[in-house]
């Protein structure tokens, strides 16, 4: 039930920043692609969709990274205005994100899945860091005119994809539902549009409902070395999805008797013992410590609800808790 009534809000609304003239070295505008050609990294033979494939990594690093370099740079600027009140860092952000729009970057024809995940990614990032600025004055009635149009236009795109699979097979639902779950509340609240958020609101809660008692996603167990890496990663946008839902009445942590804090707890205990998610996928688990911003920068705002002294520590140890999936630095 959403019980706010008002525009759709997001966290970084009613935190004006102070306009600055801090300068900011705002990189080229990339000519993305309309129809976007890329493909998926893992081996062929690999049921368990965790060993990489080298010569698939380097063709995909190829394909996918200018589309990737525009969300890094743009998140960055976002980023840069929050911290500084650049109105140059603001103007960068909607210098990109306007020129994507204007050349209707990414809504042509997607070759793969890996495709639409690349797509609703960037897209993702470039909504929430249009979130951050979009009170700064940097954006024109005009440049808004162009840019939500675009944005809604691609996040159809993936509502298309994610509900023809859920129709072909409702248990392939995994991670990537929820990540372009964030893509679609973003891009809802940007546009003040209830039915993308909505969709949100809904992918947000399949995630929770898959969640099983002992806190565990079972499509993500099955990950073999990589499980531990997947549930980190598939609650990094359910915490985000919570996070958005909150300044607009929807409290997903209490969902299904919060099931979203066991998943959290069990995660991020994991990178300190994986020795359980060993046992549960029978392999030994790929760990990284100290842990990136992929791996845990998305707990930043879930501590502070939910304080931790397991991510505390973690938190403590990353150097960076940016993540251009997640829109850059979490909300603060």
């Amino acid at each position: 039930m959403i019980l706010h009534a008002g525009p759709l809000g997001s966290p970084w609304d009613g935190k004006p920043m102070k306009a600055t003239e801090t300068p900011y070295d705002c990189p080229a505008v990339a000519d993305l692609p309309v129809d976007f050609v890329t493909d998926g990294f893992y081996a062929d033979n690999d049921p368990t969709h965790s060993i990489v494939d080298p010569v698939k990594m380097k063709a995909y690093a190829e394909s996918s990274g200018p589309v990737k370099r525009d969300g890094d740079q743009v998140v960055a600027a976002a980023d840069a205005y929050r911290a500084t009140g650049s109105l140059a860092a603001a103007r960068c952000v909607i210098a990109h994100i306007e020129a994507n729009a204007r050349r209707h970057s990414l809504t042509g024809r997607m070759s793969s899945s890996q495709a639409y995940y690349v797509q609703g990614w960037v897209l993702g990032a470039e909504a929430i860091a249009y979130l951050k600025v979009r009170g700064s004055g940097a954006v024109s009635r005009e440049q808004e005119a162009v840019i939500l149009p675009w944005m809604k236009a691609v996040a159809a795109e993936t509502c298309e994809f994610y509900d023809a699979r859920e129709r072909k097979d409702p248990a392939s639902q995994n991670n990537h539902l929820y990540w372009a779950a964030v893509e679609l509340a973003a891009v809802g609240i940007a546009a003040d549009d209830r039915a993308d958020f909505d969709w949100a609101m809904r992918a947000a809660r399949e995630g929770i409902a898959a969640i099983r008692p002992d806190g565990t996603l079972p499509r993500e167990m099955a990950r073999g070395a990589r499980a531990l890496h997947y549930h980190l990663y598939a609650a990094a946008p359910l915490v985000m999805l919570a996070e958005l839902g909150m300044p607009n009445g929807i409290d997903i942590y209490s969902e299904r008797g919060g099931a979203l804090r066991h998943l959290v707890q069990v995660s991020t205990d994991g990178l300190l013992d994986p020795s359980p998610f060993e046992k549960a996928s029978g392999i030994k688990q790929e760990v990284r410590l100290p842990p990136t911003g992929e791996a845990i920068g998305w707990a930043t705002p879930y501590n502070r609800r939910f304080p931790s002294p397991t991510i505390a520590k973690l938190l403590g140890e990353c150097t960076n808790t940016a993540y251009m999936y997640l829109g850059g630095l979490p909300p603060g």
